[in-house]
């Protein structure tokens, strides 16, 4: 049990930022993988296929959805039992998890395939815009497996003392994805495909990497014959359903954005959206990584019931995730020309729209990452409850009543002045969460 010292050590910043760091590292590479996609589409083959990347990301996030549930669900979970020193039944429920991943993969990539045609048939797009639509999500499609167990292992590596191994992952699976990137539409030609199948290995990196990993009696936790607990399942379930729930409703919430934006400003105002939304997924994945970092040391702690851990983890990472907020809103603000230009010329329409919708979106950094991480403490804490408050709350409840009312009164200024709006109003709401239920964990 060697690597469960890592537990023990004194909570300082520097042990903190030797869980949060790989992970943060990971988190932003991941998120290269989708903007890679998007600078070499928008630039080699044009600004409707990069539309068309931000129209199927709805279908998309249905399948991060679920992966992100039963990943953060189960790694809560299991670790909660780790530090209750059940470390046989840990594993056995594990490997379960795992299994059920697999499963869920398979028959998502199956109903994908039936379903494809008919959601872009009623979205009345322009011929080529579909065409693409359909092509991308095809080949996405075929990585759905590895998608899922790339997901769970991640933080699985993290849990398990590996962090710098996932980040050695990571970083590998995003650098193959530029590569192939490059090949495959420069070199090949393979348009719109051959950006999806590079993100596909991009990604089973880690997938692969992972399966030989927990298959290691020496790793912390390991396959093992497993059990079959549905109470295991539904834990799981239960604790992850608000990262399911934010990355389920992210979609839906991109899904109204397009179909605002095509009434106000046309596929070009897609097209924008998608490098506004670039720009907040690279910022957003900092305050991600972090949070997946720290979740396995909150689990830990409040499973071993050490208060005095718990509470002085919870006071430093506030600050962190404030300093995160004012670097990221500074960069944000004095390089969204630069930012923009990488995705579009200065003489196409959607550059205009994509500088002042960046402009306006960057305000809500101030917010994100606080909802963040109070989201994902909740569900470290094994209160799968607050935190799909917290989630749904954010995510859809607010960011529904923005996009209804909000454009009606500005146009595609209100469009962008949403998200800020949203994530203000889900601020509040952590605010009062966190403070009613600090007793209650004695952080």
């Amino acid at each position: 049990m060697e690597n469960q010292n890592v537990y023990e050590k004194p909570v300082t910043l520097g042990h903190i930022f030797k869980f949060a760091v790989p992970t943060i590292a990971m988190t932003v590479f991941m998120s290269f993988y989708t903007m890679v996609d998007g600078l070499f589409v928008s630039n080699l083959i044009g600004t409707d296929a990069l539309a068309a990347i931000n129209l199927t990301a709805p279908v998309i996030q249905l399948v991060t959805a679920i992966s992100t549930m039963l990943a953060t669900g189960g790694s809560a979970v299991i670790m909660k039992k780790m530090g209750e020193q059940k470390y046989g039944e840990a594993k056995e429920d594990f490997t379960f998890l795992i299994l059920v991943n697999a499963l869920a993969g398979i028959l998502m990539c199956a109903a994908g395939y039936l379903v494809m045609d008919d959601i872009f048939a009623g979205m009345h797009l322009s011929a080529g815009v579909e065409g693409y639509c359909v092509e991308y999500l095809g080949r996405y499609l075929l990585f759905t497996v590895p998608i899922l167990l790339m997901n769970n292992f991640t933080l699985y590596m993290i849990a398990s003392g590996k962090a710098a191994l996932s980040l050695v992952c990571s970083v590998t699976g995003g650098v193959l994805n530029m590569v192939l990137d490059y090949v495959f539409l420069a070199g090949f030609g393979m348009g719109i495909s051959g950006a999806v199948v590079a993100t596909g290995l991009g990604y089973s990196v880690t997938a692969v990497v992972g399966l030989f990993v927990f298959s290691r009696k020496k790793s912390l936790l390991h396959f093992k014959k497993p059990a079959f607990r549905l109470k295991v399942l539904a834990n799981a379930a239960v604790n992850g359903c608000s990262e399911m729930a934010s990355a389920l409703v992210t979609g839906i919430i991109t899904m109204m954005f397009n179909w605002t934006m095509l009434r106000y400003a046309g596929e070009d105002g897609v097209a924008a959206v998608t490098v506004v939304m670039y720009v907040l997924m690279f910022a957003s994945s900092l305050y991600t990584g972090y949070s997946y970092g720290v979740a396995p040391m909150l689990s830990y702690y409040h499973g071993e019931r050490n208060h005095e851990k718990l509470k002085k983890l919870v006071a430093v990472s506030l600050k962190v995730v404030a300093g995160i907020s004012l670097v990221t809103v500074a960069a944000s603000f004095m390089l969204t020309g630069s930012l923009v230009s990488v995705f579009a010329r200065p003489d196409n329409p959607v550059y205009d729209l994509a500088v002042t919708g960046n402009r306006i979106c960057t305000v809500a950094l101030f917010f994100i990452g606080f909802n963040i991480f109070a989201s994902g403490m909740f569900t470290a804490l094994s209160n799968g409850v607050v935190s799909a408050v917290l989630a749904f709350s954010r995510s859809f409840v607010f960011m529904l009543a923005a996009m209804t009312v909000l454009p009606l009164l500005l146009g595609v200024n209100g469009i962008w002045l949403a998200t800020p709006v949203a994530e203000l109003m889900a601020l509040a709401l952590s605010v009062f969460m966190f403070l009613k239920h600090r007793k209650k964990y004695g952080y």
